[in-house]
């Protein structure tokens, strides 16, 4: 619910991108792109974010972009094991394919901090209080973005994940500070 529900918050692993709807994408979205993008003779070297909504008729294209998605992006680097320099010097020489991504067995949430009225109307500039407290604390982040912060923890599951997520975002404190409560909530009504 409410505006830019994307940018507040996110999760990894999904259990929502079963195999099924990663079949489809993969036949139906991501080839065919990739395809067409060579048939018009663009070569592309890079990361292209495929923005997907799940429907009741299939997953469907919501944006496209030519970089990592910002906050879906925080928590799937947390949790991949592979160095990220090799996986970009591989896409540069054209040896993607080479490389075995691994990713960690746990889970990871982000809660989105922005400044209340976020994104129609919102004041900036209030001095940040309490990222001190991430300092040392392995599988606990914070990501500056244009929204303010974006707050990820790693977990045993998703269901930790998402009450550590939520625990760190109270260490950090600003005025007007804004953010969901429900990101990852239907997991933990799933469980």
């Amino acid at each position: 619910t409410g505006l830019n529900t994307g940018g507040m918050g996110t999760f990894s692993p999904s259990p929502f991108y079963t195999k099924e709807v990663d079949e489809f994408c993969q036949k139906h979205i991501y080839q065919p792109t990739v395809d067409a993008m060579a048939k018009e003779g663009r070569e592309f070297k890079g990361i292209i974010f495929f923005g997907l909504m799940l429907t009741a008729d299939g997953p469907k294209v919501l944006e496209y972009n030519a970089r990592f998605g910002d906050p879906e992006a925080q928590v799937v680097l947390p949790r991949m094991e592979n160095d990220i320099v090799e996986v970009f010097e591989a896409c540069i020489d054209g040896k993607l394919d080479q490389i075995d991504l691994k990713f960690e067995d746990n889970a990871a949430v982000c809660v989105v901090l922005a400044s209340k009225g976020y994104p129609v109307s919102y004041e900036k500039g209030f001095p940040i209080k309490g990222l001190e407290h991430f300092k040392g604390k392995d599988g606990y982040y914070v990501f500056h973005a244009g929204r303010v912060l974006g707050v990820t923890a790693k977990g045993e599951d998703l269901k930790k994940a998402r009450a550590n997520a939520y625990e760190a975002v109270r260490w950090i404190d600003f005025e007007n500070k804004y953010y969901r409560s429900d990101i990852g909530k239907a997991i933990d009504e799933a469980e």
